[in-house]
């Protein structure tokens, strides 16, 4: 402990005397663990921690799958729902539940909330208990039971301020009055941060059908069991849905069987994280690489003060210092600082954590869990550890071995630095150089994979300045179907008259929110093969809406509001269907198409362009537009879209005034209605692409601080080998070396230097950048434009660092150079 305490001293001191390489090398080192704290604590917030519930290894999450259908995750059914419960073998329970988007009136003003539909299992399963009052029970799933409702912790504080009298309550719901069963507890973060409420699934045994699957499910392991053995369980019981349940009226029991329907369990972890785990592991490995680097520049500079304390290494040798204590004081000087590095770090690693949380896709799992928390301390410390090995490791194996009786003899006149003193600089130098390389080259794909992403006709024009919204008319207000479309139409008329509005489309969704569904579509007088299932995706829209939208006719016409009143069956197709279907759009014209047996046949009157729905860097699926009144559809007489979305052109699109004028219009015609999810178009296209832009702006972060530190060093070693080599320089000068030899001399050394680490980097880069694969879009991982621009710049920036010291050579009186040596 003396010894500690000791050497602590002389090490603070040593470092006091040498304030500018403390400060460079405390803030590069920062730099370094900082980064990649930060990195760390999004990793183990998303894919390390285990998720906030009791024995969370045993939750599942329960899929099917249908490679009849070409669906790799299909949901469950009610049906589903009844037979597992009931028969499976190796679930404690299973809970289901759905999205479900309420109106909330009898406050000063209606507003749409957050909900969810569950079963009385979902809660037990996720081994929650409320805060307040009590769970769903069997007996609240029973149809005909009075409605009830259980709050979120949010919602409570936010819209009850806390109220611990709020169970037995009523609140209205969709028009109805529901009994407040209890309060959810704050770390309950199931179904997302902006959950309001959550309401009972009452599934009729009596009315369920094989359809539909729109239900997500979660179950509990018995003690013991695997997710294997699970899905054996499930694949046994499917079967038995198809004896127990029929299929609803236009369907065939043979489409089921054609299917194919087979289980597709996983943890609940894996389902929660998704793919998004190759792209954490992407960055985490990027900035991994700024390490590295900052390392090197410590190294450098830690070589180039070792060299400077030549003479006391070799003092304290010749009075009796082994090598091995040489070194140990060196590696606890390096360990002191790397730990004040690494404190520094913390501090920009919770500033760039919160920056990074900030900037996120908000499609980012588990964002509410990332925290700095034991574990990224541990990391921080390791990290500190590791760099400290890694940039103490080279001056203590050059400075600290037998050799250090030489620093005696040279401590007199200094002699120009030899060969060997520049290879471990050079080495750390072109070390440096091909990592930067690398990472500049990973953000150079990334840059081309958003710019070939903004190059895709998504299907609509100038999306910032659509503006959208939602209303839903539940049938508890207005049970006609025909007065629900009377009243939207009288919402959109009364927008259209706003001032700065151009037109206004009505559909039940807008592309890229996520809110489409997909279903079969068959085409009269066409033979299908024995298993075929013609998917394609569903739209319900109104007349307008293609041209609010910028989503031009290929052929046809559109939807007028005649042809809705009057029940028309009409439907308008993607150019991608009819060109599957007839091969020129133009031929599908007048062709008639249905979605099951049961329903009336519809001709086309239209093709429209093709939509890239689930984003641009997706195939833009076949789509079939309905209109969103329609009679005899999917076995209903009569079928109404109450859940719809507005879109609105104006150049005022997005700002606060335009929405006021809006809601304004909206409650002229029916002042219960709150506007739900207000965006313009442009929020849901930067969305669809903001995992990739996510990715690059960290990457190029990475990258610029790579090619800053690599620079850095670049020159560090440019500088100190004309400070070195200034004899020889005098010497040159004095036989009459010109000063444009000169300093090409000094630059010629760099650009070997650059030069040797770009070809590493290149080979390196080649291997590595194939692991981007999943990123990339519409660019392969070698890209040779990349890897050249990548190259050409990092030279080129080599080349104008390198140039300055270089020019300082040159400047070298050689009869001082020579006085002084």
């Amino acid at each position: 402990m003396t010894w500690v305490k000791v050497q602590l001293r002389q090490v603070l001191r040593s470092l006091r005397r040498a304030p500018l390489f403390t400060t460079v090398a405390l803030l590069t080192l920062a730099v370094g663990i900082g980064a990649n704290t930060a990195i760390f604590s999004v990793v183990n917030g998303i894919l390390l921690k285990p998720l906030p519930y009791p024995d969370p290894e045993k939750l599942v999450a329960v899929w099917l799958t249908a490679p009849g259908l070409n669906i790799k995750d299909l949901n469950l059914g009610p049906s589903d729902y009844f037979i597992f419960r009931e028969q499976n073998h190796t679930f404690q329970d299973i809970g289901m539940y759905m999205g479900h988007t309420v109106n909330i009136t009898g406050f000063a003003e209606p507003e749409q909330a957050s909900g969810m539909q569950v079963t009385d299992g979902l809660l037990p399963v996720l081994g929650a208990t409320p805060l307040l009052g009590r769970s769903f029970t069997q007996a609240d799933d029973q149809p005909g039971s009075p409605d009830t409702v259980i709050l979120s912790y949010g919602y409570w504080r936010r819209k009850f301020g806390g109220d611990r009298l709020v169970v037995g309550k009523e609140i209205t719901v969709d028009g109805t009055p529901h009994q407040v069963l209890g309060v959810l507890r704050q770390e309950f973060h199931f179904g997302g941060p902006n959950l309001a409420l959550l309401l009972p699934i009452k599934f009729d045994r009596g009315k369920t059908f094989l359809l539909p699957f729109n239900y997500y499910a979660i179950a509990r392991l018995r003690p013991g069991v695997t997710v294997a053995e699970a899905n054996a369980d499930v694949g046994r019981m499917l079967p038995i849905i198809l004896r127990s349940f029929s299929p609803p009226p236009g369907y065939s029991l043979k489409m089921f069987e054609d299917a194919r329907m087979g289980p597709n369990l996983r943890t609940m972890k894996q389902d929660v994280v998704g793919d998004v785990g190759e792209l954490l592991w992407v960055l985490m490995g990027g900035i991994g690489l700024v390490l590295l680097i900052s390392c090197a520049n410590v190294a450098n500079l830690l070589l180039v003060r070792a060299q400077g304390r030549q003479q006391e290494l070799a003092i304290r040798a010749a009075l009796g210092a082994t090598p091995w204590r040489i070194a140990a004081e060196l590696l606890f000087e390096n360990l002191v600082l790397a730990l004040f590095g690494g404190v520094l770090g913390l501090a920009l690693a919770y500033a760039g954590l919160r920056l990074l949380i900030a900037i996120a896709p908000s499609d980012l799992p588990r964002l509410q869990e990332i925290d700095m928390d034991e574990h990224t301390l541990l990391f921080s410390l390791a990290a500190s550890l590791v760099a400290s090995l890694l940039f103490g490791s080279v001056p203590i194996l050059k400075y600290a071995g037998k050799h250090l009786g030489t620093g005696l003899r040279e401590g007199g006149r200094s002699m120009s630095e030899g060969r060997e003193r520049h290879r471990a600089r050079s080495v750390l130098v072109v070390v440096e150089v091909a990592l930067a390389v690398i990472l500049l080259i990973s953000s150079g794909l990334m840059i081309r994979t958003f710019h070939a992403l903004t190059t895709v006709d998504p299907g609509f024009s100038a999306p910032q300045q659509l503006q959208t919204f939602r209303v839903n008319i539940p049938d508890t207000e207005v049970k006609d179907p025909e007065q629900v479309v009377r009243i939207q139409e009288e919402i959109l008329r009364k927008i259209e008259a706003l001032p700065g509005v151009s037109s206004v489309g009505l559909s039940m969704s807008v592309p890229m929110d996520s809110n489409g569904w997909e279903d079969t579509v068959f085409v009269k007088d066409r033979k299908y093969s024995p298993g075929e299932l013609p998917i394609h995706r569903f739209r319900f829209v109104a007349p307008g809406f293609f041209q609010t939208l910028g989503t031009p006719l290929v052929a046809g016409r559109d939807f007028t509001w005649s042809d809705i009143y009057n029940k028309v069956p009409l439907a308008i197709i993607s150019e991608r269907l009819a060109r599957e279907n007839w091969r020129d759009p133009s031929l599908a014209l007048g062709k008639q198409i249905r979605a099951n047996e049961k329903d009336d046949w519809r001709e086309v009157v239209g093709i429209v362009r093709d939509v890239h729905d689930d984003g641009v860097d997706t195939e833009a699926p076949s789509s079939v537009y309905w209109p969103i009144l329609a009679a005899h559809f999917t076995g209903t007489e009569l079928d109404v879209r109450r859940y719809v979305t507005y879109s609105i052109r104006s150049r005022r699109a997005g700002s606060e005034g335009f929405m006021s004028e809006v809601q304004r219009a909206v409650w002229s015609v029916d002042p219960s209605l709150p506007l739900a999810d207000i965006h313009t178009l442009d929020y849901f296209y930067r969305t669809s692409m903001a995992r990739t832009s996510f990715t690059l702006v960290m990457l190029a972060i990475a990258g610029s601080m790579a090619l800053l530190l690599g620079i850095v060093g670049l020159y560090g070693v440019i500088a100190y080998s004309v400070s070195q080599r200034r004899r020889e320089i005098g010497i040159r000068s004095a036989l009459g070396a010109q000063q444009r030899e000169l300093t090409r001399l000094f630059v010629r050394h760099a650009m070997l230097l650059t030069g040797a680490g770009v070809a590493c980097g290149l080979v390196a880069a080649l291997a590595l950048t194939r692991l981007m694969s999943s990123l990339l879009f519409g660019i392969k991982p070698t890209d040779p434009a990349t890897f050249a621009v990548a190259s050409i710049g990092l030279l080129s920036a080599a080349a104008v660092s390198s140039y300055l010291p270089a020019r300082r050579a040159a400047a070298v009186n050689p009869v001082e150079a020579l006085r002084s040596e």
